[in-house]
């Protein structure tokens, strides 16, 4: 399983999850910091003006000890909706275009898969990014039409 931070720039750090294992409230916590640690080197300043985090609901990113490190860290984290699982870009926008990417491709090993992965990851332009993040201002202005209906 891979954890892909990336913001409007492109990617910021690729964390592959060893098979078997799962992600736990631990275990993202600690990504989280790895994070913060990858903004720092790559955008100066970017840790001082401030770091929105969106990630959907799942447990681990919910759970106490995750929130805590995110709140170390010093990110933000934006509200995501239960009902709006489709909110977060990477599985709207950037999961979606990187399958169809390696769809059909054979890999004689998970190695294989990780190089396919960061490969095309790191071979998307600035554009393409840019792109993602104006999908999801897109949907975010829905979901607050949606909820101002209701």
């Amino acid at each position: 399983m891979a954890s892909v931070f990336w913001d409007s720039q492109g990617v910021i750090i690729v964390d592959y999850l060893e098979q078997g294992k799962t992600i736990t409230g631990d275990y993202y916590a600690s990504l989280l910091m790895k994070l913060r640690d990858a903004v720092k080197d790559k955008s100066r300043g970017k840790l001082r003006n401030g770091v929105l985090l969106l990630h959907d609901n799942a447990p681990s990113h919910s759970s106490r000890v995750a929130v805590e490190s995110a709140k170390q860290c010093g990110f933000e984290l934006l509200p995501h909706p239960s009902y709006l699982p489709d909110l977060a870009p990477s599985d709207f926008y950037l999961f979606p275009k990187l399958k169809e990417n390696i769809c059909g491709q054979v890999f004689g090993s998970d190695d294989d898969v990780m190089t396919a992965v960061d490969t095309w990851l790191h071979d998307q332009d600035r554009v393409f990014y840019e792109h993602g993040l104006k999908q999801l201002e897109k949907r975010w202005q829905n979901e607050l039409m949606f909820t101002l209906i209701m």
